[in-house]
């Protein structure tokens, strides 16, 4: 059982690895997306260091849709993040693929492409082209998933927690608002931005901008704090964290106990609805948790 958590900071690295992670997830401007924080590539190698000084792993992302522009800039970044020693980089772009593979250089990929990993087929062709594992819809269902896994020998990645984007534009549409209305306001995270479903006057779905664009997250956390059991007696066992929306100390505790629960697995001694009961403790008051489609019929999906 692997645990992935999005790291927003060298000081909360330095947390999650002491609070049981086997992976950072890192990334920065302008090729990864919706991270806690982007981040320079001093800042990743200093993590790349410590994380290696634990016996740990680090994961940057590149799972941007690219331009020339960026695929231009791309085989810098790349050849750097082999120099100082990250593990692997999450890539969707097949052109980002393509230059990964053109440069030859000793760094894994992660096929990450958003909602179009859904089928064992396509994550083992990415496979044959040198994938190391895949980061799975997060659109899919638990049923699907474990059918996937069981066709493939390389790990498919499950978000287990946090908040999952519905929507991302590269365009500043919040800024374009701002500017249609006259009224100047705030669009990056901090300001805590949210649309509202008219239907349903409780549903707050957070909305921010940055450098690459504007991005719309589910109305609930996802949790599969009780779900662990069973995704690990099927072979799913490679679990992703995303602190995207949730800074600081709350989100380290939160990876913290998931850890607990895997050690708990481990023991024999896991008990579901207490592990539910001490995350809706932790939790955010103003985002409530929920499963997503994980626990859906996938004929009520499609």
């Amino acid at each position: 059982m692997d645990i992935i958590a999005t790291a927003e900071s060298y000081a909360q690295a330095e947390s999650l690895l002491n609070a049981g992670v086997d992976t950072l997830y890192v990334g920065g401007h302008p090729f990864g997306l919706r991270l806690p924080q982007a981040l320079s590539l001093e800042e990743i190698n200093r993590i790349i260091c410590l994380a290696h000084s634990y016996g740990k792993k680090v994961t940057v992302a590149c799972n941007a849709l690219m331009h020339n522009e960026q695929i231009g800039q791309l085989t810098p970044y790349l050849s750097q993040l082999a120099e100082i020693g990250a593990d692997a980089v999450t890539i969707g772009d097949p052109g980002a693929i393509f230059v990964l593979k053109e440069l030859g250089l000793p760094l894994s990929f992660i096929y990450d492409a958003g909602t179009l990993v859904t089928s064992a087929e396509q994550v083992a062709f990415w496979v044959g082209q040198g994938a190391s594992g895949a980061v799975a819809a997060r659109e899919l269902t638990l049923t699907e998933l474990i059918a996937m896994q069981q066709l493939l020998d390389q790990p498919i990645e499950v978000q287990v927690y946090g908040p999952t984007c519905i929507h991302q534009s590269g365009r500043p549409l919040l800024t374009n608002y701002y500017n249609y209305t006259g009224n100047p306001g705030q669009v990056d995270k901090p300001d805590g931005l949210y649309l509202r479903d008219p239907k349903n006057p409780d549903s707050q779905y957070p909305i921010f901008e940055d450098q690459d664009g504007t991005h719309i997250f589910s109305t609930e956390d996802l949790s599969l704090v009780g779900q662990l059991k069973i995704m690990h007696d099927q072979g799913l066992n490679t679990w992703k964290l995303d602190g995207v929306l949730l800074r600081g100390e709350r989100f380290v505790q939160i990876v913290a106990l998931f850890d607990e629960a895997r050690h708990a697995i481990e023991s024999g001694a896991f008990v579901p609805e207490s592990f539910c009961n001490r995350l809706a403790k932790l939790q955010p008051a103003s985002r409530p948790l929920g499963t997503g489609f994980y626990l859906k019929n996938p004929e009520d999906v499609h």
